[in-house]
């Protein structure tokens, strides 16, 4: 779906995109900022976001980054005995380190992604789920480098859908895309005070900084130098979670790719700026790249991956593995096509 077809999609008004898509750039950003970029009545801007968030069509969150930590990140495919997978991925959706809970092949495997703190918990998980006499095999995957997903996360799919002097109002560089290391060289050291900004962020990702200064018993001066040296450090996530379906995706599927190790970053970068794929990374094991795309129907779906995946120089494998539902994206739960609450 083009920027175009995204602001006059069925769906959704083409001024709610537009707010997404300013939210994308500035999560932060007051609501003043934002009508004033986009031209609307500040009012107007206040409600429709309030709307939106009660539909759960989006959701504004602080997402932590255990990287930041020196923790990894890993993927995992549990495969399960028959009718146990439901049961598995909602117990492993309630967990504040499982950020992503997606159901497969035809509700037989799960699929999620770890994002441990420690490595005790990440330990403990993956001492537990084998001794799960539902799950018949697993297959963790450490993530080596993310392209696209969490921060610097642009969906490709709202390109174009502000100027880009609008863009520039709220801040935008002009680089859709930004890559960072996984696991940082020097791991930050989180304080009690952190730790209650980030809880706190993590339920709304645009708590004012007041009510991050009273949850953390700090001054809002104080509050805000935290606030930014957990951004800058990029500890903190603020993500904007978007119910796809609302939009007309509701062909999801995991793509597990097996790439030639000299096109593992060609290729990455070449899925990042599709509008279909919302996350791609490299990983170890068998296949050493996974994304996820969006698509409208299967047969989008398949034209996608056969015609312009399939096209890309050094792909040797590809498993494209359907959606069945999805449980949890970036720590917020879904109901059907709505976003819920955060397991924080």
């Amino acid at each position: 779906m083009t920027a175009a077809q995204m602001a006059e999609s069925d769906f959704m008004s083409g001024m709610d995109v537009r707010i997404i898509r300013a939210l994308q750039i500035a999560p932060r950003a007051s609501f003043a900022a934002i009508a004033t970029a986009l031209e609307l009545p500040e009012a107007a801007v206040r409600r429709r976001y309030r709307r939106m968030r009660a539909d759960g069509i989006i959701r504004v969150a602080g997402v932590l980054d255990p990287g930041a930590l020196g923790q990894s990140k890993w993927l995992v495919r549990l495969r399960c005995r028959p009718g146990a997978a439901t049961a598995i991925a909602d117990a492993l959706a309630e967990r504040p380190d499982v950020s992503w809970v997606a159901l497969v092949a035809a509700g037989s495997e799960v699929t999620c992604a770890v994002r441990s703190r420690t490595d005790r918990d990440r330990e403990d998980l993956f001492h537990r789920l084998p001794r799960t006499a539902a799950v018949i095999d697993i297959q963790a995957c450490a993530m080596l480098h993310q392209f696209v997903g969490g921060r610097g996360h642009y969906w490709a799919a709202l390109h174009g859908i502000l100027t880009p002097a609008q863009e520039t109002l709220l801040g935008s560089t002009g680089s859709p895309f930004t890559e960072y290391p996984i696991v940082a060289r020097t791991p930050f050291t989180l304080t009690t005070e952190d730790e209650q900004i980030l809880d706190t962020l993590a339920q709304d990702g645009r708590a004012a900084l007041v009510d991050l200064a009273a949850a953390a018993g700090l001054t809002p001066g104080r509050a805000a130098r935290r606030l930014d040296a957990l951004l800058e450090n990029r500890v903190v996530n603020i993500d904007i979670e978007i119910a796809a379906a609302r939009f007309g995706y509701r062909a999801r599927a995991n793509l597990w790719l097996r790439v030639h190790p000299s096109a593992v970053k060609t290729v990455g970068r070449a899925l990042a700026a599709e509008p279909e794929i919302g996350f791609v990374a490299a990983l170890s094991g068998p296949h050493n790249l996974h994304a996820v795309a969006h698509c409208h129907t299967l047969d989008d779906l398949f034209e996608f991956t056969s015609d312009r995946i399939g096209a890309l120089p050094g792909l040797q494998t590809m498993e494209v593995s359907p959606l069945t539902r999805h449980v949890k994206q970036a720590g917020t739960l879904l109901s059907g096509e709505r976003l819920t609450r955060s397991t924080h």
